[in-house]
């Protein structure tokens, strides 16, 4: 991915003030902002098309391990999305903590 479209995205991202940022509408923003389709940005990411929808929705959540995938995917450091994948989880368990990733 080029900078243009890396800046593009941002731009969308911060359309998206009010809302808290998720791995979810992260993964939505970035797909929108290359203007794909779920079913192709589902096949770059190795996912179903569904799967991807449920993603998106936030009905189901992805593993820090995925997370990493898809960040190389997509040619983004892994650190933001391991992070938002991990505080989806502890959101989903009721958790009220903060998470924080550095790389090792």
């Amino acid at each position: 991915m080029d900078i243009k479209k890396k800046s593009s995205t941002m731009k969308y991202l911060e359309t998206l003030a009010g809302k808290k940022l998720t791995l979810a509408n992260l993964l939505e923003a970035i797909r929108k902002s290359e203007e794909i389709s779920q079913v192709k940005f589902a096949q770059k990411l190795g996912v179903s098309k569904s799967h991807l929808c449920d993603i998106e929705k936030g009905r189901k959540t992805v593993s820090p391990e995925r997370a990493a995938l898809f960040a190389e995917i997509l040619g983004y450091a892994p650190d933001q999305f391991v992070r938002l994948s991990l505080q989806s989880i502890l959101d989903e368990a009721g958790l009220k903590m903060k998470v924080e990733v550095k790389a090792a």
